[in-house]
């Protein structure tokens, strides 16, 4: 017989969306920029303005298509202090905040299932 596992509901969050905190709020701000302002000169000049929205399309389409490729693939994660881990990359937040990660193998031992702060991670390279 299976034995019955407790589930954890958090609370809602104070916005319709249930994100958990207010989008005013200085941490909302802090952690999820809406977006990186426009160039100077592109919110000078309407056709270079819509070449610079063309070209952050394209690279944030190559980050999800990155991100949709390293599933269940093992990824070697360089975070600061020169410390090197390495993981079964699952899934990533809708913010691209966290990423879920199984048998991460750190220098002190490995953990079954962990999250990992994407603002920990200065690079990350996997086998394609």
């Amino acid at each position: 017989m299976t034995t019955p596992v407790s589930v954890l509901r958090l609370p809602r969050g104070p916005d319709p969306n249930s994100r958990g905190f207010d989008p005013s709020s200085p941490r909302f701000i802090a952690l999820c920029a809406a977006s990186i302002p426009t160039s100077a000169a592109s919110a000078a000049d309407p056709a270079r303005l819509q070449e610079e929205q063309r070209a952050r399309s394209v690279l944030r389409e190559s980050f999800l298509r990155c991100l949709l490729s390293m599933s269940n693939k093992r990824v070697q994660f360089h975070m600061y202090e020169k410390v090197k881990v390495e993981a079964t990359f699952g899934a990533s937040d809708i913010d691209v905040l966290n990423f879920q990660v199984s048998d991460l193998q750190t220098p002190i031992g490995v953990q079954k299932e962990a999250l990992i702060r994407c603002q920990d991670v200065i690079s990350y390279c996997f086998e394609v």
